[in-house]
């Protein structure tokens, strides 16, 4: 690097959580400034467990989001030309700063806006922090290529460009975490980003733009807007149509999914979506069932089975099932189900909201009724706003059951049994999700074997559906679990483009036609 200061390490921070109150105002942040909205509105941030409003915050208008987008398509004249080294030092110290958000506010943030345990603070934070350092290593692995040239007199390049401003959306359930997916690959490339964060986690999502801001990332190169849930869909529209916005990226759910998905296609903009799941886990009968039980346990309940990658159905073999249930039933008692913010100990807390709470237990009890049957569960919502349930087992659940075919988002499990390989890859695969699966077997080529077959972005053999690594191409391959992937080398390849640059260097070349 040359011996001048660097203008994009010399920025002094802008933003702080030394004076940091949870019942302040969250402000929008658009081209280096916390501001409210251009016309003052707001929206109320409730605690899901208690109904209280904690805060409220400032709701984007389009006229923000027009200046925001101007901006950072201004900023990424600049940013698109910064030294690999300037970006990586921003992302290794913002990795630093998250970390410290584990003592405060991270613990208090979440646990108010989405009723997260300890445990799940502890993932979002570090996790994050990881990805901010994976993420600062591949500064100099945005790799182009020479390629040969049948012109005499020419050499031809293909490089990896940024792509310009990129629109993410990013959900409430791991909202530090998959807020710092959203733009941290876009961000090291050269791009710049313009975020709309879920109405439900602002202010645990903005940790994510303190970091970064903190670190010294420039003006401009990361905007961040929350809108209110009566602004989102004009808002959405506007910025994934918007001519100046190149890329768009979103995790949620498939519905709203498909709708961004066919606004981009009206103007032919590239998308990553990482949508929904109903993750499968087969269970072969030489299995080791403890094993297999302990990553059924966590892969479906962690966070109350809030995850995209929960494990929700699995399928046993008919020889071991008998005890794999037993093993299960008392895995499950050692689990704690209760109000996190007046009980110790509790593992599965309430979910993100009544209306949620309502529609997977309608889930449920319309599978009981049809005819399933419930090994764990007292088909009750509890707690001061009825949001926290129970897990819930059931088996005889039929293919023409909602719950066998619905994301449930919910602490909610299904077991099916299974005869031969063919058969558990058949039914592990009859589902439009495609995000993750998991095969448990001691033989690993059988079960790597089986992994080739199911249909998912990610097949674990012997550990839980939920692993990821920042590392990872992430992502579904089709269907209700989007398309495209987050993560490493292939997160670049979708916010970045090939350019091809050819160097004619012989003089008086002449070209028939």
């Amino acid at each position: 690097m040359a011996p001048h200061a660097d203008p994009v390490t010399s920025s002094s921070p802008t933003s702080s959580t030394s004076s940091y109150s949870i019942s302040d105002t969250q402000l929008l942040y658009i081209n280096g400034k916390y501001q409210p909205s251009s016309d003052g509105a707001t929206f109320p941030v409730t605690n899901p467990m208690t109904g209280e409003t904690i805060y409220h915050s400032a709701s984007a208008s389009l006229d923000d989001y027009y200046t925001a987008i101007e901006s950072a398509h201004i900023a990424f004249q600049t940013w698109s030309k910064t030294s690999p080294s300037a970006r990586r030092k921003i992302f290794l110290k913002a990795a630093d700063i998250m970390e410290s958000y584990i003592k405060s506010p991270a613990p208090e943030l979440m646990s108010q806006e989405v009723s997260a345990t300890m445990h799940w603070v502890r993932v979002n934070v570090f996790a994050t922090a990881g990805l901010f350092r994976e993420t600062a290593s591949l500064a100099t692995h945005i790799r182009g290529e020479i390629i040969p040239a049948d012109r005499e007199g020419t050499t031809l390049m293909v490089e990896r460009t940024a792509v310009g401003v990129v629109f993410g959306i990013s959900p409430w359930n791991a909202p530090i975490n998959l807020t710092a997916r959203a733009v941290a690959v876009p961000l090291i490339c050269g791009n710049t980003v313009v975020l709309k964060p879920s109405e439900y986690t602002p202010k645990s999502q903005d940790l994510v733009v303190r970091a970064l801001t903190e670190a010294g990332l420039p003006e401009g190169c990361l905007q961040f807007l929350p809108t209110g849930r009566e602004r989102t869909p004009e808002v959405t529209e506007y910025a994934v149509k918007h001519a100046k916005v190149l890329r768009v990226n979103f995790t949620g759910g498939d519905r709203v999914g498909r709708i961004i998905a066919g606004w981009a296609a009206e103007c032919l903009k590239q998308c990553v979506l990482e949508l929904g799941g109903k993750a499968p886990v087969i269970v072969f009968e030489d299995a080791d069932l403890d094993d297999a039980v302990e990553a059924v346990v966590f892969g479906g309940l962690a966070f109350s089975g809030q995850v995209c990658m929960s494990t929700e159905r699995v399928f046993v073999h008919r020889s071991v099932i008998g005890e794999f249930k037993e093993k299960l039933l008392k895995r499950l008692e050692g689990l704690k189900t209760g109000n996190h913010l007046e009980e110790k100990g509790v593992s599965i807390s309430g979910l993100f909201s009544p209306v949620s709470a309502e529609r997977v237990m309608d889930l449920v009890k319309q599978a009981v009724d049809n005819g399933a049957k419930l090994l764990v569960g007292d088909l009750k919502i509890s707690g001061p706003r009825k949001t926290i349930i129970a897990p819930h087992i059931l088996e005889h659940v039929s293919s023409g059951m909602d719950i066998a075919h619905q994301e449930t988002f919910g602490p909610v499990m299904i077991l099916y049994e299974f005869e031969t390989d063919e058969e558990a890859v058949v039914n592990a695969n009859d589902s439009d999700f495609s995000l993750c699966a998991s095969v448990f077997s001691k033989n690993t080529l059988r079960a790597l074997d089986v992994a080739r077959q199911v249909r998912a972005g990610a097949c674990h053999v012997n550990g839980p559906t939920i692993y990821v690594e920042s590392t990872l191409p992430n992502g579904g391959t089709g269907g209700s679990s989007g398309y495209g992937r987050f993560g490493g080398i292939a997160g670049v390849e979708e916010f970045t483009e090939r350019k091809i640059i050819s160097l004619a260097n012989k003089p008086g070349m002449k070209f028939v036609f």
